[in-house]
């Protein structure tokens, strides 16, 4: 029997960070994990998509772009290894835990306990019930890192940030590619100019971009191809078939819902924003709740509920999990980058609300670089005493750019510390810089430069 001040579930992105804090915190803590430390960003995710991004836009072939992608994986996966979590003074156990009561676990027979659990077991690839997809085998990101050859052709079920990256990807490899969206436009949950230009991105690298296309049935030709059928055009025959639809939270399967913790019925632990099951003592962090299912994401929760675990001051006030200025990033080439609300969302939110949106055609930098196709998308809203004083403040912003993944941190910045939108007019920008664009937007609610002002936000539905 070992007892610990603490214990964590799984070792992705919140467990890591939870462990790591606890231990900051000078709490004796072990991760159990039933695989490899990293979780699913080191292994099956984020690490290798960009690489495999990186190394396609780069020119590389399929078997050296592959190897890249497993070398990049082995050096960042040796950095969060058990050898490298036991220097940090962090015990890890392998094998697969199984909670006894909200006090104690058995591993392989072996009983842990402790007062303080952290559920971060994550997520598992989502299989829709289509008939005939489960049946197909198709790949998905646990399996597709693991291709020896290049795909002939690949069929890609899901028109998200996943499946427009691998779209890419495997085009510029020189895959025949075919991307498959049940809704009317891909990247939905971004504004619809964004998902425009990332379309005919996509069609620019050969990609074959089939959307408002639902997915009726999958089967196997005699050959072994994957025939998909939509509820209109042509079936998509392709010899491999990715799903890219999602992830399923993975809370099953280890005793939580009999020792009484709340699991919902996609497999989401249920907490509130303290990170806190209904089960005193027993908190949840990243994927495996079902929220924003993103590795920064997992990382800030792993934190708040390693420190609403141990922290003293907790007891008084608990940290909580806020989102309104979480950003979030496509890698697709231009990239699609946004933070807050869209103008459809804030339209409803902030009817008073203005629009400054910047074409890159009107960015210096972007035009010497030759990648005009884009543009900065602020909104800022009335503030209750002083209104649009000063510009207001920054409730959303997109971008779609070269470099979208890092202008977009400036407006995160400008909503997390609830600055004037004036501010970043204000500042002093590099020239000829991507990020002069974040400046120029801002300078909208001000002026008109380049004969460019900021709008009224749009109400139209």
């Amino acid at each position: 029997m070992t007892e610990y001040d603490a214990v964590v579930l799984g070792g992705g992105a919140g467990g890591l960070v939870a462990a790591r804090e606890a231990r900051r915190r000078k709490a004796s803590v072990v991760i159990v994990q039933d695989g490899p430390i990293g979780g699913d960003c080191t292994f099956t995710g984020c690490v290798p998509s960009k690489t495999l991004l990186a190394a396609a836009a780069q020119g590389l072939s399929f078997a050296d772009a592959m190897a890249r992608v497993h070398s990049t994986v082995d050096h960042i996966a040796a950095t969060e290894n058990a050898e490298a979590l036991t220097k940090e003074g962090i015990d890890v156990i392998t094998g697969y835990a199984q909670f006894r009561d909200p006090t104690s676990i058995e591993v392989d027979g072996r009983t842990v306990r402790s007062k303080r659990f952290i559920i971060a077991t994550g997520a598992r690839p989502l299989i829709p019930p289509i008939p005939g997809l489960a049946e197909s085998d198709p790949l998905t990101n646990e399996s597709l890192f693991g291709l020896e050859t290049l795909p002939a052709s690949l069929a890609i079920i899901g028109g998200g940030p996943i499946g427009c990256e691998m779209a890419q990807a495997f085009a510029r490899l020189g895959s025949q590619v075919t991307l498959i969206e049940a809704l009317d436009r891909l990247l939905p949950r971004e504004e619809p100019d964004a998902s425009a230009i990332i379309k005919m991105a996509l069609t620019g690298d050969g990609v074959t971009v089939r959307v408002g296309a639902t997915v009726t049935l999958v089967e196997r030709t005699e050959e072994g191809a994957a025939r998909i059928h939509t509820e209109s055009g042509e079936p998509v025959v392709a010899t491999h078939l990715l799903a890219a639809i999602g992830r399923a939270p993975a809370g099953r399967g280890f005793g939580l819902e009999e020792i009484g913790v709340i699991v919902d019925k996609r497999g989401a632990v249920t907490v509130d924003d303290t990170m806190a099951t209904n089960v005193p003592g027993i908190w949840a962090a990243g994927d495996v709740t079902g929220r924003l299912q993103f590795t920064h994401v997992a990382g800030r929760m792993g934190w708040i509920a390693a420190t609403n675990a141990l922290s003293t001051l907790a007891r008084v006030r608990r940290f909580r999990l806020e989102t309104s200025a979480i950003p979030w990033a496509t890698f697709t080439s231009p990239e699609v980058a946004h933070v807050g609300l869209t103008e459809a969302e804030a339209a409803i939110q902030h009817p008073n609300a203005r629009v400054a949106h910047l074409p890159l055609t009107h960015l210096d930098r972007a035009i010497t670089a030759g990648a005009t196709e884009g543009f900065v998308t602020l909104i800022a809203a009335p503030r209750r005493a002083t209104r649009h004083l000063a510009g207001g403040r920054l409730v959303g912003a997109t971008v779609v750019a070269p470099t979208a993944g890092e202008l977009i941190h400036e407006a995160a910045l400008a909503m997390q510390t609830n600055m004037f939108v004036g501010r970043l007019a204000q500042t002093t920008h590099a020239y000829p810089s991507w990020s002069m664009a974040i400046q120029q937007a801002a300078l909208q609610f001000f002026g008109e430069p380049g004969g460019l002002s900021a709008r009224p936000i749009s109400t139209a539905t």
